[in-house]
């Protein structure tokens, strides 16, 4: 097995580096935090955009590049190496461009696709339900054809960045009669649409991201639908492997773990380094080596997709394992700051600003936000292991 990236894989990770480290100075850090909250910046996203660097995989006559997916994945570990604000155009180009290409309308690919690439388009997703979270396919939010249109009734929770984005990739039930996993389909649907309300979520964090969006007779053309009329599913299940697939459940907390490790390198505890306690050194390389072998698999998915496999069960493993080791690391990391890892960003006393508190808090979702860990387990069971259903 060949670790190595080629020349030109490495030219490339290099090109991105130099430019970040001038596009993101702390004095544009600050403007675009004060713009549009933690990692959301549109102005950020129509710069990348510009560069070309948004739909790198897609084909060209979709506006993409047409470079390969380690190609990709190594822009969005750059991206998330620098914690530059990729959010608006993220989902868009993780997924929901990927799905209109394999789903959608011609007219939808020229609506869409051209947009999305240029960081002028930016989506969220409308799965999860009051009543439907791990069991998706439960969903009851209900789309009723009327004449061309369809009406929309229902609600969905936990909508990542809806009160910033422009559309939203709702699941909805189109067949009440059918079986659960039947009967759904899928639409885009534009947020300034009448009828829809939009509530903020605070996270024990204290960080607005999530949101439950209620939607009071939407009203949208039957051209909104993405795929066939009641079988959706499949959409959903496309859309949430190539969400799972990323680098990113495993490299956006790679900058807070390396402030750990050096806080844990220049912190003393009875006069000695906390490194020279063995139980913390031990721990801290358990994690390190963790996160190296987390990111290789992320590669390898991304190595799989490049020979025109579609990962199903590894992204399950690259879901699970990320979420896992983001909890493991976290917990270790208060551990480190001891109780003064408690204090919030507002106290002068707190380590590292308050964030390993605060991405403390925020973990817990972790083994939840994309499919639940056990959801995530039954999937490598019954498809990578082939095991039977209990």
């Amino acid at each position: 097995m060949d670790f190595h990236f080629t020349p030109q894989q490495e030219a490339f990770r290099q090109e991105i580096r130099s430019w970040l480290q001038k596009e993101l100075t702390p004095e544009m850090r600050q403007q675009y935090a004060a713009a549009g909250g933690e990692g959301f910046s549109r102005e950020f996203s129509r710069k990348l955009g510009q560069k070309g660097w948004i739909g790198l995989a897609w084909p060209r006559e979709y506006g993409g590049q047409a470079l390969g997916y380690i190609e990709r994945t190594i822009y969005l570990e750059e991206m998330l190496l620098a914690a530059a604000p990729i959010a608006y155009h993220h989902f868009a180009d993780r997924q929901m461009g990927p799905s209109i290409m394999l789903f959608g309308t011609e007219e939808q690919k020229r609506e869409f696709l051209p947009r999305i690439v240029r960081g002028e388009c930016g989506f969220c997703i409308g799965y999860s339900e009051p009543g439907a979270g791990s069991d998706l396919a439960s969903l009851q939010t209900r789309a009723v054809q009327d004449g061309d249109d369809y009406v929309i009734n229902g609600t969905k929770i936990w909508t990542s960045y809806a009160h910033l984005q422009d559309y939203i990739w709702l699941a909805v039930r189109t067949n009440p009669d059918a079986p659960k996993h039947r009967g759904i389909s899928v639409f885009i649907v534009d947020l300034k649409t009448p009828g829809i309300t939009i509530r903020p979520i605070i996270n024990m964090a204290g960080v607005h991201s999530f949101n439950q969006v209620f939607f009071d007779n939407v009203r949208v053309p039957k051209t909104a639908m993405v795929g066939e009329k009641d079988r959706g599913w499949y959409v959903v299940a496309s859309n949430l492997d190539f969400e799972r697939s990323g680098i990113e459940r495993i490299a956006q907390y790679r900058p807070l773990w390396e402030q750990v490790l050096e806080f844990a390198r220049l912190t003393t505890r009875g006069g000695k380094p906390l490194t020279s306690d063995p139980r913390i050194r031990n721990r801290l390389a358990e994690l390190e080596v963790e996160y190296q072998v987390g990111r290789w698999l992320s590669y390898y998915t991304a190595w799989l997709q490049s020979k025109g496999v579609v990962p199903n069960k590894e992204a399950s493993m690259i879901k699970v394992f990320g979420a896992d080791w983001t909890q493991r690391m976290l917990q270790t990391a208060m551990e480190v700051l001891g109780l003064y890892g408690q204090l919030t960003q507002d106290s002068k006393w707190a380590p590292l600003a308050g964030r390993v508190q605060r991405a403390w808090l925020a973990s817990f979702s972790a083994s939840i936000a994309g499919g639940t860990n056990e959801v995530q387990r039954n999937i490598i069971a019954l498809r990578g292991l082939g095991l039977p259903r209990g």
